[in-house]
């Protein structure tokens, strides 16, 4: 499946996970969004951020995911300050030449139990599609992207990101389950619990993937008028109420 996003596009299977041609279209778009929005404009949703701290993040985090997947402690970057544009395409690019160099089976620093360069690919994709979401909704502008990619950052979430978070006590694992379904990509979730939990989830949230992933990345909130809450709130509120991710 292919959709037009901005000037790139975006190539996905649904079921699958996304690839480098993937994550540079979304590279892509960030970078041609960074003249789009002013760098003082607010990304409210990320606490005190401006549009220049949310660049000069996302371009940190490459620096820092290119010497992961080389096993290689990045140099930092510095303080500052930035040219945004020239900082951005310079971290983007060495990402994406590190990754494509790399078997993507070869050895490399994860943030799970593969330990191999893989892992970077997919991460990646969602932290910058993530990222290009906060850049074009503080900018008041669209973003058209294939529900399957939106459903595969949820199940990273859900099967990575959370139980991570729970593994180095930065979150609980709710006492309940409860479900996820995206009504636009045919998939659902369990979302993480603990092991005594009881088997049948007491409530579900269902909706369009990309408000899923949002939800569960602290961008919006069940109050949100794509989703759909039903069963038990106080479950959904125990389930979802911490920080999912980083």
């Amino acid at each position: 499946m292919t959709r037009d996003l901005g000037d790139a596009a975006v190539t996905t299977v649904p079921g699958s996970e996304p690839d480098l041609a993937t994550l540079a279209a979304l590279q892509e778009r960030f970078r041609t969004g960074i003249g789009e929005v002013a760098p003082d404009v607010p990304v409210p949703w990320c606490g005190r951020w401006r549009v220049r701290h949310l660049v000069v993040h996302l371009a940190r985090i490459h620096h820092w995911a290119a010497g992961q997947a080389r096993r290689r402690q990045e140099t930092p970057l510095g303080r500052g300050p930035f040219v945004l544009d020239d900082l951005y395409a310079a971290q983007a690019a060495e990402l994406y030449e590190t990754l494509a160099a790399l078997d993507p089976a070869a050895p490399a620093w994860t943030l799970d139990d593969s330990g191999v360069v893989r892992f970077w690919h997919r991460r990646q994709v969602h932290e910058t599609l993530v990222h290009l979401w906060d850049l074009r909704t503080a900018g008041d502008l669209p973003l058209e992207v294939p529900p399957a990619l939106w459903a595969d950052t949820v199940d990273e979430v859900v099967h990575v990101m959370h139980p991570r978070q729970v593994r180095l006590g930065r979150s609980t694992a709710s006492p309940v389950r409860v479900g996820l379904a995206a009504t636009d990509a045919g998939r659902t979730w369990t979302v993480h619990a603990r092991d005594d939990a009881p088997a049948a989830p007491l409530a579900e949230v269902a909706g369009p993937a990309a408000s899923l992933a949002l939800l569960l990345w602290g961008r919006t909130t069940l109050d949100d008028p794509h989703l759909a809450a039903t069963g038990d709130r106080a479950a959904l509120q125990a389930a979802l109420g911490g920080p999912l991710t980083p």
